[in-house]
């Protein structure tokens, strides 16, 4: 309980509710008061897929390997391109009956949580540095899904020789698999040596060349101004495509509300079950496993949101479902970490 009670007074758990929430309501009210125009969502949302994500998505690679975790952390990696394909599998059966537009949208709504802006900050809260590297290595299949699988899903493109040029040479795709690559083979890429002060002391570390954040710090600073949009931008189109429709006739649609159910407390239980069926093959101990089902427990990602609103995938019905399960996770997260400090402990 105790615990319990620290992770949500935590200042990291409080700003990354209050944040979500309050940016969705400010770009809400300037829609509402006609501050900006009813096509603005769709601006915001291009400059977040086209320039915000890409810096985002690469940078999230700029970290080192740690020796001491690799065993559980391979395993972590593994099982997190497993989860994506069961993930995307449940987004398709639990909407089957949904059509067109609807079961798109639904489906990779529920496949791709917001673990790295809701998520990671409560497991950096209750697990520490172990849990939030775990969180990190489990989100690589995230990004390698959503800026692929999901961006084809919404956006309509087939997978076929005359698209292919559109699909991987998007900038977010690239983004990905470039920093993909650096983190997998940086200790075979040509070295640099940098200049590292601990305490009093100074010595000379040896960097991939392309591990910007030690290499060219200068580089890294304005590539993490850009990635740091991407939340309010996201948040902000959520809010301003809001602002033209009723928040009160939006929360009364049944489908948000079965789709935060579904999100929130049904994939989360599954994958509770799945991890102990992989134990045998897969061991990832409790802080692996806790970090996994906080992250599925999260409400849909900004990105998958942006998508709907960029390519005319019931926008609306996504951004009602983002609101919802924003508002409904704060108590779906307290719930699963009840729940896993019971039944991960013995993992």
């Amino acid at each position: 309980m105790e615990n319990i009670v620290k992770i949500l007074t935590a200042p990291t758990f409080v700003s990354a509710i209050f944040s979500t929430i309050s940016i969705i309501l400010v770009g809400y009210f300037i829609r509402k008061k006609n501050i900006v125009d009813a096509n603005s969502g769709k601006v915001l949302s291009n400059v977040l897929l086209s320039v915000a994500i890409p810096a985002l998505a690469f940078k999230a690679f700029m970290v080192d390997i740690n020796d001491k975790t690799f065993t559980t952390g391979l395993n972590v990696f593994i099982f997190g391109f497993i989860a994506y394909v069961i993930l995307i599998l449940l987004g398709e059966l639990f909407f089957m009956k949904e059509k067109g537009d609807r079961k798109t949208t639904l489906s990779v709504l529920t496949t791709f949580g917001s673990t790295t802006f809701f998520g990671i900050p409560i497991i950096n809260g209750l697990l520490g540095a172990t849990g939030t590297l775990y969180a990190n290595i489990f989100n690589l299949a995230y990004r390698v899904f959503l800026y692929s699988y999901g961006l084809i899903r919404m956006s309509g493109l087939k997978f076929e020789k005359k698209n292919f040029k559109m699909i991987f040479g998007n900038i977010i795709v690239i983004a990905t698999f470039a920093g993909l690559l650096i983190w997998i083979f940086q200790s075979s890429l040509p070295q640099v040596a940098v200049t590292v002060k601990t305490g009093e002391e100074t010595k000379e570390v040896m960097y991939a060349f392309l591990r910007i954040d030690k290499t060219a710090p200068w580089l890294f600073k304005a590539l993490t101004y850009l990635a740091d949009l991407s939340s309010p931008l996201a948040w902000l189109a959520i809010g301003i495509t809001l602002g033209n429709i009723s928040l009160g006739d939006a929360v009364k649609e049944r489908a948000v509300w079965f789709y935060s159910l579904v999100k929130l407390l049904v994939v989360p239980a599954i994958f509770v079950a799945i991890i102990f069926a992989v134990r045998p093959f897969l061991p990832m101990g409790y802080e692996a496993a806790m970090g996994i089902i906080i992250m599925l427990a999260t409400p849909p990602a900004t990105v998958a949101v942006a998508y709907a609103i960029k390519y005319d995938r019931e926008a609306v019905l996504a951004s009602n479902a983002s609101l919802l399960a924003t508002v409904l996770s704060v108590a779906a997260v307290v719930f699963w970490i009840v729940v896993g400090s019971v039944i991960l402990k013995g993992l």
